[in-house]
């Protein structure tokens, strides 16, 4: 499947085997124009996402909807571990197949910020991984 009129293809990782499959799918069988980008994508979940929403309620009467600043800090620190993480096990394989690629990370609902990306972009195509889901599941 190379073609090289593509200007700009958009790769979604999440860490999972299926995300990292598709982006050696991507380096193996697509070919860019000279000036061409490719784009790997993470979304991180907002931390109140995350969180589980938040930490629950202070008991025995305390407010219910206090944002606990250290809470979300531990949160917004363990998920840049994360996402670094997976940066760099996807880098890895750009590097290991001598193919340069820009990063960019994310705050927000999965699917509605790859489609943003996608489309600011000015994506020619989007890989992603999928899920192993039958029929009936889906």
């Amino acid at each position: 499947m190379a073609t090289g009129n593509l200007a700009s293809v958009v790769v979604s990782v999440d860490g999972s085997e299926e995300s990292m499959n598709a982006l050696r799918w991507a380096l193996d069988n697509l070919r860019l124009r000279p000036d061409g980008e490719l784009v790997v994508l993470h979304v991180q979940s907002p931390p109140s996402i995350a969180a589980g929403l938040n930490p629950g309620p202070i008991p025995f009467g305390g407010p219910s909807e206090v944002e606990v600043p250290a809470f979300t800090q531990a949160i917004e620190a363990h998920q840049r571990r994360i996402t670094q993480a997976i940066l760099d096990h996807a880098l890895k394989i750009c590097s290991e197949k001598n193919v340069e690629v820009k990063t960019e990370v994310v705050v927000g609902d999965p699917k509605e910020k790859i489609c943003e990306v996608t489309a600011n972009c000015k994506a020619d195509l989007l890989v992603m991984g999928c899920r192993a889901i039958g029929p009936l599941q889906r």
